[in-house]
């Protein structure tokens, strides 16, 4: 028997704001590549993201291998992004004392 071998393309789609997910998810490229990064194998980060076929999660940590610069600068470029966003939201609605207020409101102290 003869094996055919076939190129197959990442498990990778980008969506409509430019954020690339694994396979048919929601899960980012960013999530299984810092869970990879921080030492998590395949089967753990499969156990943690249950939607996410193994053989997907192993073609996207190997597409993270093959394109390391491109997939980190990707990254940083996300964080960036992140951040802003984050900055943003605490500059119109102000983090400090949200606790409280939102204590005092669910106990009828607005």
């Amino acid at each position: 028997m003869t094996l055919t071998i076939a190129v197959e393309a990442a498990p990778l789609e980008t969506d409509f704001d430019g954020v690339v997910r694994v396979g048919k998810t929601r899960i980012t490229l960013d999530t299984v590549v810092t869970a990879f990064l921080e030492g998590a194998t395949v089967e753990e980060i499969g156990a943690q993201y249950t939607s996410l076929e193994l053989s997907d999660i192993y073609s996207a940590i190997g597409y993270y291998l093959k394109h390391k610069v491109e997939v980190d600068a990707y990254l940083v470029e996300r964080q960036l992004k992140s951040s802003l966003i984050r900055q943003e939201v605490e500059q119109r609605f102000n983090p400090v004392g949200i606790r409280a207020r939102l204590l005092a409101r669910r106990d009828g102290h607005s």
